[in-house]
């Protein structure tokens, strides 16, 4: 089943692509889309939520020489993960422009996307990871650079060479875990357990690499100066793929082949890196609030949000843990509704300019379907109690108080910041008076609205049934706890042994 997730969207990208003057293009797309979602709801009903380990796993030997195997599988971490690549596939299939340009090459690159991105939440072998995840360059790189802004070209080639450079410190990184261990293998599960020969020394190096690698995907600061000018000149449909799906592989990385993977590595580096991503949250917000193009605005807030699952992974807690999960899951949700509104607004109103912008609320001349799902998607990212983003928040700061009191208030001030430039973007875009001169704007259509709903609908449905979400990943998250404890001890028993003196004993 995991085969067929992946490699069902590119045979579909293949024959879509290469079809000769295929007119059914979004049609054939939207069909293998809903195929591919079908397949990981009923994912769902296979797995058991009681298991800790890989469910479902798939092997086959691939190139030996190298240590190269086609090994799958999915535990709590990565099966809502899996779900949130294929549901936000779909929507930005559905949402994409009937009459678009080069539709075949269009839609066969999207397919592809979805593909190898869940290829990589599955991979089971670093090898086959880090294939999956320089990949994904190509058909985004395209994107980007087709069907950009007007700066599409600088966007892109920036996006290129940061994805560039963060595949090749992973690749880097994956050589030296497999040179320095000895597994001669590059199975997870091979160096999972030889990981224990390597000093802590080398262990906390090898992280570094990965931690900066993962770091620029993800993003954080300082690796960040990537985002905002690919996000802004991005289409909203390559906006939400960027932002809700590409940047999972971030965290995700960090979760997979930081934590579980080198935990006492990990819980020496922890201090440093709850501070990153307490900046990272501090930083994302502040600037937001600057912001005057309100694509840049979301695009800034989606910096912060990411931070708080640094913050979360770095305290390691049950709560903590279980939340940053859930926080990738409502990031991506709340992330891909607010830049599909943004896009609605430019195509319809013709600028993102908070200074040009306002009334769009009005009942009679505005967009007040647009305005008000607008309204609730900027409750959602301010963690605003009745909606996904609050419990995924709440359970972050929860989890990380008792680690991190200090950086866990300063990550609660930051919440409160995003509620400060929301307010700033809805009052100036929702509110005010509307030119009578100009305010004509056309209709948003019920497709273009659906789209918006369905999101909506999702965001107030996990907020209110939680469980829903987080049951998945709670055995997982619990059993790496559990490592990142007996890591914890090890370390204090080995401090405490350097630093008491020699007994000698008496005469």
């Amino acid at each position: 089943m995991l085969s067929l997730l992946v490699w069902l969207p590119l045979f579909g990208a293949i024959l879509i692509g290469l079809y000769p003057k295929f007119t059914a293009a979004r049609t054939a797309a939207l069909a293998i889309a809903s195929v591919t979602l079908a397949i990981n709801l009923f994912l769902f009903f296979k797995f058991d939520p009681t298991v800790s380990g890989l469910q479902m796993e798939e092997y086959l030997p691939w190139i030996e020489q190298i240590g190269l195997s086609y090994r799958l599988g999915v535990d709590g971490i990565s099966l809502p993960l899996l779900a949130l690549n294929s549901f936000l596939s779909w929507i930005v299939i559905y949402s994409s422009k009937p009459n678009i340009e080069r539709s075949q090459l269009y839609y066969s690159l999207i397919l592809v996307v979805s593909s190898v991105v869940a290829g990589a939440f599955v991979a089971q072998n670093l090898l086959l990871f880090i294939l999956f995840y320089e990949v994904e360059l190509i058909p985004l790189y395209l994107m980007i650079a087709i069907w950009g802004g007007e700066k599409r070209t600088y966007a892109a080639m920036k996006f290129l060479i940061f994805t560039a450079i963060s595949g090749i410190l992973i690749l880097l990184g994956f050589f030296g875990l497999a040179w320095v261990s000895g597994s001669g293998s590059f199975d997870y599960n091979a160096n999972l357990q030889a990981i224990a020969s390597i000093p802590l020394p080398t262990q906390v190096i090898l992280l570094t690499i990965l931690v900066v690698g993962f770091g620029i995907k993800t993003p954080l600061v300082p690796l960040h100066t990537w985002l905002p000018d690919v996000y802004v000149e991005s289409s909203p449909s390559v906006a939400i793929l960027l932002g809700g799906v590409l940047a999972k592989l971030g965290t995700y990385g960090l979760v997979r082949f930081g934590l579980q993977l080198m935990p006492d590595a990990w819980a020496e580096l922890s201090p440093t890196l709850g501070i990153i991503g307490t900046v990272s949250v501090l930083y994302g917000a502040l600037t937001a609030i600057a912001q005057k193009d309100i694509k840049r605005m979301v695009a800034y807030s989606s910096i912060g949000h990411m931070g708080y699952v640094l913050v979360a992974c770095a305290a390691g807690t049950k709560l903590s843990l279980i939340g940053g999960v859930g926080q990738m899951v409502s990031h991506g949700l709340i992330l891909a509704i607010l830049f599909y509104l943004v896009g609605v607004i430019e195509e319809k109103v013709g600028t993102r300019d908070l200074d040009a912008l306002n009334g769009l609320l009005n009942p009679i001349r505005g967009l007040p379907l647009t305005s008000t799902l607008l309204i609730v998607g900027g409750m959602a990212s301010a963690g605003i109690p009745g909606l996904v983003g609050f419990v995924a928040e709440f359970l972050v700061f929860q989890g990380s108080f008792s680690v991190f009191p200090i950086l866990t208030l300063l990550c609660i001030i930051a919440s409160g910041l995003t509620a400060v430039y929301f307010v700033i973007l809805l009052n100036r875009t929702c509110f005010g008076k509307l030119d009578n001169a100009t305010a004509y704007y056309p209709k948003v259509t019920r497709m273009e609205h659906t789209p918006a709903l369905i999101l909506i609908a999702l965001i107030f449905f996990l907020g209110i049934q939680p469980s829903w979400l987080l049951r998945w990943s709670e055995p997982t998250t619990n059993s790496l706890v559990a490592s990142l404890v007996d890591s914890v001890h090890q370390a204090s028993d080995r401090q405490i042994a350097l630093q008491s003196p020699n007994l000698v004993a008496p005469n």
